[in-house]
């Protein structure tokens, strides 16, 4: 649980500090006028705000997680030393086992979602690098350009929008960008570190619900043959009783 606390809070970290490099990197260098991209600080403080709540709920969830490591099962020793499982615990199992399900599904959404600004950075990383390459110079390097409008970030008409020659490759020298791309490799990163381990806990998770309900079945198992036990003891003690009576 720890380890875990531990990917989620890089990936919430990382990804906060991302997206408000991003911001900047756009305001400064792509869209100088506030209403071209006041939809996307919108969307940004969204998704700031969802980082916010995901660090919140898996807190609170990571502690859920060790109170039902204690009381799914009650390990109280009978007199023939078998465990009794209780139904509350068997239920609190298999929510938790369609609980990580669920959630496994959804971080495989933020997976994707966080590779997508990864790849954007990436393109721009190789234009700029482009640029400094031998090939660079059989063409003109004002003819270089990235133009941020065609993924959808900001409109058509913000100005600039794009960047070329050297004012691109001062932007990949800027801290903003530099410090965004690794941040944003290191959040996709975490998100499928986070993946793997909701996969490797609902592993834990069906198989401790399985002895559960094995266990379970083999108590009843018990408990019935105790009974047929406590039966013929009595039937054999009557018996005998009655033979007592008769002889005497």
């Amino acid at each position: 649980v720890s380890g875990w606390g531990a990917i989620l809070a890089l990936f919430c970290g990382c990804g906060h500090v991302a997206l408000t490099g991003t911001v900047t990197m756009l305001e400064n260098h792509f869209s100088r006028i506030t209403s071209d991209h006041a939809t996307l600080i919108d969307v940004v403080q969204i998704l700031q705000y969802i980082i916010y709540g995901i660090a919140s709920f898996f807190f609170l969830y990571g502690i859920i997680l060790l109170a039902e490591g204690f009381y799914t099962t009650s390990a109280v020793k009978e007199m023939h030393s078998e465990f009794k499982t209780t139904v509350c615990g068997r239920c609190i199992s298999a929510m938790f086992v369609f609980l990580t399900y669920i959630l496994g599904l959804a971080w495989l959404g933020i997976f994707g979602f966080s590779a997508v600004p990864v790849f954007l950075f990436y393109n721009m990383w190789t234009t700029c690098a482009a640029m400094k390459s031998p090939i660079a110079n059989l063409t003109s390097v004002d003819n270089i350009c990235v133009d941020v409008r065609q993924y959808g970030v900001i409109p058509w008409n913000a100005d600039p929008g794009k960047a070329c020659g050297q004012t691109l490759a001062d932007i990949c020298n800027t801290s903003e960008f530099y410090l965004s791309y690794h941040l944003y490799i290191v959040a996709c990163a975490g998100a499928g570190a986070t993946v793997i381990a909701l996969i490797h806990y609902l592993m834990i998770l069906s198989a401790n619900w399985a002895y559960l309900k094995g266990a379970c079945q083999q108590t009843h198992a018990y408990q019935d043959i105790k009974t047929k036990d406590d039966a013929e003891l009595q039937d054999v003690q009557s018996r005998s009783k009655e033979g007592l009576n008769s002889y005497s």
